[in-house]
């Protein structure tokens, strides 16, 4: 397969734009998030509830979500969540105002702050289902695993060099100028959105029920062996896997290593990953998925054991860039499986189950993190959750037989012959 099919169409190049742009935002802006909150509070427990505080409605509007990106057209969709998420950006940028901590107790400031990213897990039940639906309607079906294969990529790379900015921007230009950066390239996601087209609804059951809706895609997605599996097993292992969110505490207090170490340890598993799916678009990963996804999940949990364990700094770091390796492995595998397997007109819902299961889960893992240091120390919590990574490995391969044999080569040869 020609590793650049998907790059051959100008809206595919456009989306990846806006694709780069938000999460570059969305994950400097969690970062900065993170480093003001522990500077504030101390605490590692309010690192946790960050990641509740967007898990809580994020999870309990993904369903609903998943109908009304079903039932809508998609590319104003995503013009709404972007213009949201702007909205949001800008008031953490006069949250953070110069002065404002002498003005204000810092309990109001981190409420508010809390209130913020409440409001962004609204907006990012949205964002993932609108994207996902999205592609589908930019590229043929013969390319998906390649198209899936370049947006993970871009994920990726916004991923690595968001928190990477991350910890320097507030070393160079401080916290509050580092959330008018984030602002701006929410705003150049938008510029860029308009130049794609809107695009036609697929669903043929528009005005269908809201319930009747839910139903048919719970069932799909519970009913499918090979979407139910990755799911349910990204979602264990990101769950108790979340070392990341307990970075600010390891930079800080153990590491010692200030806002640069921790702009190098967030990119880590970041720049692991890009490697990966870079690599993916020449060799890919779709025959014996199902193998190559249990060993992804299992090294990834050896990583994060040896993280946790680990006081130099270089050893951390190297830890956390092959778990990112690993981990890319295993999105790959997931999203070629999430769009070789789902109807079009069952996009939104199913990618809204997707980010119930794993989206979420690395929020819940950041508040399972969070509880877990405060209660037996953070070196253990850490531990603890590569260890129960092992263990979901090592049971699936042995209790889900039809899993660890899937192979998506058919469902490739299909698609092309649809094509």
């Amino acid at each position: 397969m020609d590793p650049y099919a998907a790059l051959r169409f100008k809206e595919f190049n456009i989306f990846l734009i806006v694709r780069f742009a938000m999460v570059f935002a969305w994950s400097m802006q969690f970062i900065v998030i993170e480093w003001q909150v522990y500077s504030l509070t101390k605490d590692p427990l309010s690192l946790g509830i960050i990641g509740l505080m967007e898990v809580i409605p994020a999870v309990s509007m993904a369903l609903f979500a998943g109908h009304i990106v079903d039932q809508k057209e998609k590319r104003n969709l995503l013009i709404t969540c972007i213009a949201g998420f702007s909205v949001i950006s800008l008031g953490l940028f006069l949250l953070s105002w110069p002065g404002l901590e002498d003005a204000w107790e810092s309990k109001t400031i981190l409420y508010s702050i809390y209130a913020l990213v409440f409001l962004g897990g609204f907006v990012r039940s949205f964002l993932g289902p609108t994207i996902f639906s999205l592609i589908a309607l930019i590229v043929p079906k013969k390319i998906y695993p390649n198209a899936a294969t370049w947006s993970s990529s871009t994920w990726q790379l916004a991923s690595v060099l968001g928190p990477a900015l991350a910890g320097f921007s507030i070393s160079w230009i401080g916290v509050h100028w580092s959330m008018c950066v984030i602002f701006g390239f929410s705003l150049m996601a938008l510029i860029f959105l308009f130049q794609i087209p809107r695009k036609p609804i697929m669903n043929p059951k528009l005005g269908e029920p809201v319930f009747q809706s839910l139903r048919d895609g719970l069932k799909f997605v519970f009913g499918n062996k090979a979407i139910f599996g990755a799911l349910t097993l990204d979602m264990i292992a990101v769950l108790f896997g979340g070392a990341v969110a307990l970075l600010p505490v390891y930079a800080q207090d153990i590491l010692h290593v200030g806002s640069q170490g921790f702009g190098i340890l967030r990119a880590a598993p970041a720049v692991g990953a890009s490697i990966t799916m870079l690599g993916s678009t020449r060799f890919p990963l779709h025959k014996n998925a199902g193998k190559k996804l249990l060993m992804a999940v299992f090294a990834f949990g050896v990583c994060i054991i040896v993280f946790g364990l680990s006081e130099l700094f270089w050893l951390s770091v190297i830890a956390l860039f092959l778990s990112g390796a690993v981990d890319g492995v295993s999105m790959i595998i997931r999203q070629t499986i999430l769009q070789l397997k789902t109807p079009d007109n069952m996009r939104g819902r199913v990618a809204s189950v997707n980010s119930m299961f794993v989206g979420s889960s690395n929020e819940l893992g950041a508040f399972e993190s969070g509880v877990a240091a405060k209660l037996l120390g953070t070196v253990t919590a850490v531990v603890f959750g590569g260890c129960m990574t092992l263990l979901t490995a090592g049971t699936t391969a042995i209790v889900s037989p039809t899993f660890r044999r899937l192979d998506l080569q058919k469902d490739i040869d299909e698609h092309e012959k649809e094509d």
